[in-house]
């Protein structure tokens, strides 16, 4: 593809500034030169663009994109620009600046943004229903997402407590050896939730919290014979729940409670010949008013670039060994 050379004019509001498009010592720029194989060169508020044709039109659609999420003041970092192309790129059917605005406010005024389109789908899942199932593989963000969506829905009053449920699987290594009661032998399965939790309420109020019943955390075969009102309740690795498990955890909903279930159906811990509850459910409660199924790829994945790599290997390679 031959070479072209292409001059823009980047049309920023008085209260920004070509600066915040370059980043610090320039690394924004050199991110987007390096992504696209292009030179970039800036005088003023205009840039000129060197490179092959194809690249030069991507950047500068990318560089419209990102002059207008500077003007509707959100920030860049090395992230939002990465995301950007990656949206981009993947030609979703929401702008880059339109998944931003979504985001989620937690009790310590941090805000948790969306980064991808199934991720803002997911949010908006969660808040318009009352169950909400995220389907997708590891690392894009479906336990975090709903935790934080609980933790916002319990700063607001919406719900009076977050119960956190988790089926616990042996693998490799019985229960019945590990020392200490039933909670004791549970935690090194629930340490992944309370990570994040973590993140969301410093550790005084989360113990605090757990300590008074406000949050609960619960293996998911003590639900049974349990009905929760009021409740944020989240149902985390549901792809390790058998059919009867899940069916029983459904019919725990209450009054003013709402639900929301994760897993990745690609990884199911259970024994060969046990059915998953998360499989078998997608095709008894679809379409049901008030329930929705959100199914995430490996576009979502927001972890290190090469857990991107290594979800669409592993699909492929599954895909050539179906019987």
């Amino acid at each position: 593809m031959y070479q072209t050379k292409q001059k823009i004019t980047l049309d920023f509001t008085k209260s920004h500034t070509v600066a915040e498009l370059l980043g610090d010592r320039d690394e924004l720029i050199k991110l987007i030169e390096q992504q696209y194989n292009v030179d970039i060169f800036v005088l003023g508020n205009d840039l000129e663009i060197n490179g092959k044709s194809r690249n030069v039109e991507k950047v500068q659609k990318l560089l419209g994109e990102l002059t207008l999420q500077i003007n509707l003041g959100q920030k860049l970092d090395m992230q939002r620009v990465d995301d950007s192309i990656k949206i981009l790129e993947g030609r979703s059917e929401s702008k880059p600046h339109e998944i931003f605005s979504e985001h989620i406010l937690v009790s310590n005024g941090k805000k948790i943004k969306a980064r991808t389109e199934g991720q803002k789908k997911y949010i908006e899942a969660i808040r318009n229903n009352t169950v909400v199932f995220g389907i997708g593989p590891a690392g894009t963000g479906k336990t975090y997402l709903a935790l934080a969506m609980a933790v916002g829905a319990l700063a607001r009053n919406e719900v009076g407590r977050i119960i956190l449920v988790k089926p616990v699987v042996e693998a490799g290594e019985k229960l019945g050896f590990l020392p200490g009661d039933i909670y004791e032998k549970v935690n090194p399965y629930l340490r992944p939730l309370y990570d994040a939790l973590y993140e969301m309420l410093d550790v005084e109020t989360f113990q605090n919290y757990k300590e008074i019943g406000i949050i609960e955390v619960v293996p998911l075969a003590y639900m049974r014979g349990r009905t929760l009102n009021d409740s944020f309740i989240i149902l985390d690795e549901a792809q390790n729940a058998s059919p009867e498990q899940m069916k029983m955890f459904l019919t725990r909903l209450g009054f003013g409670s709402k639900i929301v279930i994760t897993g990745d159906i690609t990884q199911i811990d259970l024994p060969v010949e046990k059915k998953s509850g998360l499989i078998q459910v997608r095709n008894i409660l679809n379409g049901i008013t008030g329930i929705e199924f959100i199914y995430m790829t490996s576009k979502d994945v927001v972890r290190h670039a090469l857990v991107q790599k290594i979800v669409d290997a592993y699909e492929v390679f599954e895909d050539n060994n179906r019987d």
